[in-house]
């Protein structure tokens, strides 16, 4: 998937603005680093990227996003949490321990609660039988964790599960 992650990558650098990166940084800390590229141009280059790549299955999907997530960048981050969005009906119920790990490692509500509300929610809601019972006991295991971004995360994709998943605006 590196060609696929390159085309993102170089497509958020060329996105980026310095006085959007200082401005994200001051108001959402040093932990990651950032390119600077608005909401917008991230979910731009995700709508590019699958253009250029539209036989991306189940494992293209979960790699791509594992790939861009690795770099401790936040538009990257937040590329990866739009193409799981972009794709939710490709993932299982195994796919929620790397979104568990994407959510322990990200500690910041603009990547947590997308991934709960858009990507977890209706992941959990479409599974049926033994998977939607294996997905729902993670889901329990998690607002139970002493990780509070876990519990916020299991929160929001049990919140009002009977509704579609609200749209979120995400700013960067």
């Amino acid at each position: 998937m590196t060609d696929a992650c390159d085309f993102v990558d170089a497509s958020l650098q060329r996105e980026s603005s310095w006085l959007r990166a200082e401005e994200a940084q001051a108001r959402l800390g040093d932990r990651l680093q950032f390119y600077g590229a608005s909401v917008g141009a991230v979910r731009g280059t995700i709508r590019d990227m699958l253009r250029r790549h539209r036989d991306l299955v189940h494992d293209d999907v979960t790699a791509l996003s594992t790939e861009l997530w690795s770099v401790p960048v936040f538009e990257r981050r937040l590329a990866a949490v739009v193409l799981l969005q972009s794709r939710v009906a490709l993932l299982n119920n195994s796919d929620l321990t790397r979104i568990e790990g994407f959510v322990r490692e990200a500690q910041l509500g603009e990547l947590v609660d997308p991934l709960a509300v858009d990507v977890v929610r209706p992941l959990v809601a479409a599974l049926e039988g033994q998977a939607g019972t294996r997905a729902h006991a993670v889901l329990e295991r998690w607002a139970r964790d002493p990780d509070p971004w876990l519990r916020r995360a299991a929160a929001l994709s049990l919140a009002d599960a009977a509704q579609p998943p609200a749209r979120r605006s995400t700013t960067a």
